[in-house]
């Protein structure tokens, strides 16, 4: 990142700050004049350099209520990707081909397209062939541009996604044990597909560019790196990536999954695309998958242990939700003995009794989670007080997501 566009950055978040402290909590952390200054710096930073970020103060992006998404269909269509959790598979397909290696992030893949500079549609992958249309969400994503240097039509492929510490905020907001989300993705899926825009602007959504699809009279060198720096230039934010080739690719694999556990945000493995773009489109591809490209996914760790006591956490808002605790076991590197099951339907559905066999793993090798009840001795662990207070319990059906 250029040095401008880390003061665009920066300022953003700075006024940002002064603006929330001053109209939230009536503190002022910087003077009115200081304010214009830094203002009127980042204002013309931003007709220099051709960008305005979606949260940027020099804006303001209204609220609007939908009665319903509309439905369109893609261009082109989006295929999945075919998968392996085999580095000699990924070696085999590299041949002697550079490659561009990626975070496959696990969240909602969102198409863009931008025209005449601004943000013009955003389409969900919905079916692959046809998605929901969530302009009006994706114009409050926290760190997409609204605005771009690019005048002619820009198509875009990237991820939406929320980070596990705005998704655990989140889920303790919502009061009903039914009703909290299970995972980011599915938080991040509901967020970006709410009616009103308010709602989306307080999740925290963010956007990483991962494919450009179109951009006409721009020379990328036929090199999908190169379109990656590009699109960087334009003010997106990318997907981490690095180039590998047949010889580099393992202890690259190894460098990603030794930083999963500080990411924030969720991944459930690496993308693999060949950065020779001609070669990649001569290929052609599958009825199900393009032959330019590999996903690799993360060889989930699985271990065999005891259920040995269902706890009931208690949460602020008088809720109680099972957790199940059992023998401890190793797992990606550490001990483990504890998972949340999120709610009683879970709990029925696999059975799940104290003194079962169960099999444990981490999903996305972050969160805890039982994979399957090789006893299912049956639900016999519900109390009938809360073991807190002593009231009387009660189990409550909830339908609908907030």
């Amino acid at each position: 990142m250029n040095a401008q566009k880390q003061r665009m950055q920066e300022l953003v978040e700075l006024l940002n700050r002064a603006g929330r402290a001053y109209y939230q909590d009536a503190e002022e952390i910087m003077s009115n004049l200081e304010y214009d200054r830094l203002y009127d710096e980042l204002a013309a930073l931003e007709s220099e350099l051709g960008i305005t970020l979606s949260n940027s103060p020099t804006i303001h992006v209204g609220y609007e209520v939908l009665s319903e998404l509309p439905k369109e269909r893609h261009e082109r269509p989006m295929l999945s990707l075919d998968k392996t959790k085999d580095v000699e598979e990924l070696k085999s397909f590299l041949g002697e081909q550079r490659a561009m290696l990626s975070w496959k992030l696990d969240g909602l893949t969102i198409v863009l397209t931008y025209r005449d500079g601004g943000l013009y549609k955003a389409v969900t992958r919905g079916n692959g062939e046809v998605g929901e249309v969530v302009t009006n969400n994706a114009r409050v994503f926290k760190n997409i541009p609204l605005k771009i240097q690019y005048k002619g039509e820009l198509i875009l492929r990237g991820e939406a996604v929320i980070g596990y510490r705005d998704f655990e905020r989140i889920n303790e907001e919502i009061k009903e044990a039914e009703a909290k989300y299970k995972n980011p993705r599915n938080l991040c899926s509901g967020s970006v597909r709410q009616l009103n825009n308010e709602i989306t602007a307080k999740r925290n959504v963010r956007f990483y560019a991962f494919s450009l699809v179109q951009a006409e009279d721009v020379d990328f060198r036929n090199s999908r790196m190169c379109q990656m720096e590009w699109l960087a230039s334009q003010g997106f934010e990318t997907v981490e990536y690095c180039t590998v080739t047949r010889e580099t690719i393992e202890a690259e694999v190894i460098k990603f999954s030794e930083r999963i556990a500080e990411n924030d945000f969720p991944s459930d493995g690496l993308v693999l695309i060949y950065d020779d773009i001609a070669y990649g489109q001569s290929l052609g591809q599958t009825s199900k998958f393009p032959r330019d490209s590999y996903a690799f996914k993360w060889a989930d760790e699985l271990r065999e242990t005891e259920l040995l006591e269902i706890e009931w956490s208690p949460s602020r808002t008088g809720l109680i939700n099972p957790v199940a605790i059992f023998s401890p076991v190793e797992l990606e590197g550490t001990t483990v003995s504890r998972a949340s099951v999120h709610n009683i339907s879970i709990m029925e559905e696999l059975e799940l009794g104290v003194g079962d066999r169960i099999e444990v793993y981490k999903a996305n090798m972050i969160i805890p989670q039982i994979a399957q009840n090789l006893t299912r001795s049956g639900v016999k662990d519900i109390p009938p007080v809360c073991p807190v207070c002593g009231g009387k319990t009660e189990i409550r059906q909830i339908s609908n997501k907030r």
